[in-house]
Formats: structure tokens, sequence, C-alpha cells
């Protein structure tokens, strides 16, 4: 008789065995590009191994698949200037206020779209995703979204072409980045819609999302434990009078685009533009990066 193998049982909760994993989803990498090593930080690592359930296999080919994307897209090279009028009436911002974990918060409000542009939609979700990112505080690694859909009708529905890539950017190539997502107060019109794009969600996201509801007590409740009320805007239930404001946003964002450019300094050179007679920090893309482990 042939006795059974026994294989070996990963334990996620095991600081060793994790850390044996991420040694070994780094080797399997190999050679990257300057700012492929900046991305794929131990953190990163283990963002992409807790997405595929810890197997390397599958993160090596998921995290590649991203570090393709981002050479071809350069999501670190939006810049302000380049969104700025898709986000003029503050559909999709980050928070002047985070959680109670310190986590950058990102508001989005579906019923001010402004643009009918598939490619600059998608633009400024990269470009406010990575701002957020970067607005983490050390040792986070996930963001809030708080989504006001009041008022929101079928005519406000994101076209299935942008909301199907929208959720492939998301989950392949930002895992593990979000938290939590608040969905306030949606219709009974939106449940439709939702079931829709449910379809193009994995199991992990759907699990992290939240419907709230200003009449519903309860699930206020649940909205309070993770954002304090007294941080927390009016319209979403909470004390906060503050309003988006495109001007001061603007200066805000001309300021983080510096330190965005700072922190991708070591595979960028820098150039000025001028923004609303306001020079501003850049970089244009160059020649593709080869990210990816070379074939």
């Amino acid at each position: 008789m042939f006795r059974r193998k026994h294989a070996s049982h990963f334990n996620s909760s095991d600081a060793e065995q994790r850390q044996a994993k991420i040694n070994k989803l780094k080797s399997a990498l190999g050679p990257l590009s300057a700012r492929g090593e900046k991305y794929c930080s131990e953190a990163c690592l283990t963002r992409y191994l807790e997405a595929r359930n810890w197997n390397v296999t599958k993160s090596k080919k998921m995290l590649e698949e991203s570090l393709e994307w981002r050479a071809a897209y350069r999501p670190e090279d939006i810049r302000w200037p380049d969104v700025d009028v898709e986000a003029e009436t503050g559909k999709m911002s980050r928070a002047s206020f985070r959680d109670k974990e310190g986590r950058t918060v990102v508001i989005m409000r579906p019923t001010k779209e402004n643009t009918t542009s598939h490619d600059g939609q998608i633009r400024v979700l990269v470009y406010v995703l990575e701002n957020a990112i970067l607005s983490l505080p050390e040792g986070q690694e996930k963001m809030v979204w708080l989504i006001d859909f009041t008022g929101w009708t079928m005519a406000h529905a994101t076209p299935i072409k942008t909301a199907r890539e929208s959720t492939s950017i998301l989950q392949n190539y930002y895992p593990e980045r979000l938290s939590t997502a608040f969905l306030f107060n949606p219709p009974k019109v939106f449940e439709a819609f939702y079931k829709a794009v449910k379809y193009f969600l994995d199991p992990r996201s759907i699990e992290k999302v939240n419907f709230v509801y200003l009449k519903d007590e309860e699930s206020m409740k649940v909205l309070y434990r993770c954002i304090d009320p007294e941080v927390l805007p009016v319209d979403f239930g909470g004390r906060n009078n503050v309003l988006y404001n495109h001007e001061e946003y603007t200066k805000l964002m001309l300021e983080d685009d510096i330190k965005t450019s700072s922190f991708w300094a070591d595979d960028a050179k820098p150039v000025n533009r001028v923004a609303n007679g306001t020079l501003v920090a850049d970089v244009r893309p160059q020649s593709p990066l080869i990210a990816a482990k070379a074939s």
C-alpha cells in the first residue's frame, strides 16, 4: 500500500508561514524596474497573496498582470490637470476626514456625474485611488468608500462598459485596498442596477458592501461604528457641515501632485506645467516601463 503524502496546511495567522510565502513570491517575480520595486513592497505582496488565498502561483500571475497594466496605463503619472474637468462637481473626491482607524475615506456622489466620457471617468477613478493610497497613514493599506445615492435614478446609472472596467481595475489592480463600502440611501430602483454590477464583483468585494439608510437607525449604527458622526458630513447623517469646494480641493490636489512626483521620483523626470496659473510638478510618460519579470 502506498501512503498518501500529507499536504502541509498553511496558517495565515502564523507570522513565519506568512513571511515564507512573501519571500517566495518576491523571489518568483525576479528583476523589476525601479517603479516595480517601489510598488512591490512587502505590504503589497501581502495584499496580493491575501487576494489569492496565499497561493503564490496565482498571486504572482495577478501581480504581474497589475505591473503590466501599470507600465501601460501609468496611473502614477496622472495629474490633477488631467482630471480636473471630471471632478468639477465633486462626484468623486478624497474626504477631508478619516474613519476611526485613520483610514482614507473616498466620497462618491453618482448623481453629480458631469460627463459621458468613458476614458475620463476611468481616469479620474484611478487618480482618486492613487491619491487615496498615497494619503494612507503608515500601517494602513485599505480605504473606506462612502457613496451617496440620495436622489439616484436609472438616469444616473453608470454605463455597463464603464462599470465593468471600473470593477475590473479595482479588483485586479487594487486588490485588498477596500476595507468597507457604504451605499448611502440607495433607492429601490438601484437594486436592479446593483444586481447587474454585482455580477462583476467577487465574493470578497460583495462582503464589504453595506447598505445604510438615514431613516434606519440600525444601519446608521454600522456607519457610525466606522466614521465618527462628528466628522461625518451632515448629508450622510453626521454633524459636519463640510461641503465640497472645487477651488479649495484643486489647491489640495496640486500640492498632492508634487508629493506623488516625489514619491515616484526614482523613475521619473519632473517637468513643470502651468495649471490655472500655478506651476505643477509633473511626470509625463516616457517609454513604457517593463515592470513585470523579463521573459
